[in-house]
């Protein structure tokens, strides 16, 4: 794992590297049924499975397979695992806490076995496992409850224990490195990786992926046009909360497209120690909840932050497919990434 550490440190120096696109976007095109969703353990289990896409990585693992292939053909990087909603937190939406860990290993082994496939193919271009950990259905800093503005749904304990969970299935599948995304809570992200740092610590890993650790990307939601996360925070500010931690990238995604994420990359581009990630939505969702915006609109978006140099990994989030990535990759080619102060970067980790 040490050498793909390093391999990847080595690649984000010399390119910007593409991330794949929406999961949930290409599982749709699929149009599975209930059935789909079931293991033969499950066959006869009394609440509805429909919707929850990381169970396909036990139920379905050929459509998973299937999905990371075409957006490493589309020239993506690094493939995320299927386990956005893979903690027990949120498991227990179906009664599923008891295959939390399972999943997030079966989800980490698919993608590591289409990753070094295509990397054995093509040496030059190696490819990478990002696991990924999303922010649970539940907030540590906001109460669901308006008539009780002092309760909590979670508590940070159970946020760290169920990511803990996570994280050891995520590595033990064979992630290259652990990805914290779509934070609208940055006290979630905090509980996270918190977890990280105690799973490497119960492990033996470093923290710093310079001295061989697991590297870690984090990457917050701006929620609308105020500019800052569900639960209060600019970027400015959701950057400061998480620079303990020695990542790799600090970044956005999701909620907003290219073109209304610009103002708020910049703010990171500017101010950020670590390398910075951008993986935008295909533009607003329509009055359906669906996404217009084609590869090439949100191409010529996208190719400001790389003509301001603001970026060293890129990718998309909900309604990209690999005619996103694809028309991205394309464009990445001709721009330089983002290069870091590493002045900044040792004042920062010190």
């Amino acid at each position: 794992m040490q050498n793909r550490t390093e391999l990847l440190l080595q690649q984000i120096q010399k390119r910007i590297l593409i991330l794949d696109g929406a999961m949930g976007t290409m599982i749709q095109r699929y149009k599975l049924t209930e059935e789909d969703f079931r293991t033969p353990e499950l066959k006869n289990y009394a609440k509805d499975l429909k919707g929850n896409n990381d169970l396909l990585s036990l139920s379905k693992p050929e459509i998973i397979k299937a999905i990371h292939r075409e957006y490493l053909d589309a020239g993506s990087d690094i493939i995320e695992t299927n386990t956005f909603s893979a903690t027990t937190i949120a498991q227990a939406d179906y009664g599923l806490e008891h295959l939390a860990y399972a999943i997030n290993f079966e989800s980490a082994k698919l993608a590591r076995e289409v990753a070094e496939e295509y990397s054995a193919n093509n040496p030059d271009k190696p490819r990478f496992v990002a696991g990924a950990i999303g922010p649970t259905n539940r907030t540590a800093s906001l109460s669901p409850d308006v008539n009780d503005p002092g309760y909590r749904a979670v508590t940070f304990d159970q946020l760290a224990e169920a990511y803990s969970e996570q994280v050891r299935g995520l590595l033990d599948g064979g992630s290259d490195i652990l990805l914290v995304e779509t934070i609208f809570d940055t006290l979630n992200a905090k509980a996270a990786l918190y977890a990280i740092q105690d799973v490497f610590e119960e492990r033996n890993l470093p923290l710093d992926p310079r001295e061989g650790g697991i590297p870690i990307m984090v990457s917050g939601t701006i929620t609308d046009a105020s500019g800052r996360t569900l639960s209060g925070q600019t970027t400015e500010a959701f950057l400061i909360s998480i620079s303990h931690v020695p990542l790799l990238s600090v970044g956005l995604n999701c909620a907003l497209g290219a073109k209304e994420l610009r103002p708020y990359l910049k703010v990171l581009a500017q101010k950020s120690p670590f390398y910075v990630s951008a993986y935008p939505n295909a533009g607003l969702p329509n009055e359906f909840g669906a996404y217009d915006q084609g590869a090439d609109e949100m191409a010529g978006q996208v190719r400001d932050f790389l003509k301001e140099g603001m970026l060293n990994i890129l990718g998309g989030c909900c309604g990209t497919t690999p005619e996103h990535i694809a028309a991205l990759a394309n464009l990445s080619e001709g721009f330089a990434p983002r290069k870091l102060n590493q002045l900044e970067v040792e004042e920062t980790l010190d």
